[in-house]
């Protein structure tokens, strides 16, 4: 009886601590997204880029394209946005985000970009993981 009960606490305790840890991870990652909506609505793609994985490594899957690396997706970037109007105000809607496993994400939602030249809306999916302590976009697919 003894043995059930400390295994039925164990068990409740390692429960807990991953859904508090899940939570915890999750709200980490909006917070991510919710400075690239900032940075991204002042017109400071630098600041918008510290949410991306400074690597070769990185991919992202737009409508150019597969582009692989940190510094050719800002340098997209810098030519598909060269100007304040073009960046506009910035929005995400998080519809899931989903643990892959620890340490990794993925993140689906919608995009809403207000401008005066003209609003843009799209779809994201991407992946998260968490290097050196902080949550980066490690993946990133955007229609």
């Amino acid at each position: 009886m003894k043995k059930n009960l400390l295994l039925l606490c164990l068990v409740t305790v390692c429960s807990c601590t991953t859904l508090s840890t899940e939570k915890e991870d999750k709200q980490a990652i909006l917070a991510v997204l919710k400075q690239q909506e900032k940075d991204w609505s002042n017109n400071d793609i630098e600041g918008y880029m510290k949410g991306y994985w400074n690597s070769d490594s990185l991919k992202f899957y737009g409508s150019s394209g597969l582009t692989k690396g940190w510094q050719q997706t800002l340098d997209n970037y810098k030519k598909r946005y060269p100007t304040k109007d073009h960046f506009g105000t910035l929005t995400f809607k998080t519809t899931d985000i989903s643990k892959i496993k620890d340490g990794s994400y993925w993140v689906m939602g919608t995009y809403h970009l207000k401008r005066n030249l003209g609003d843009a809306n799209g779809f994201f999916m991407i992946i998260f993981k968490k290097i050196n302590g902080e949550w980066k976009i490690v993946a990133d697919t955007t229609g």
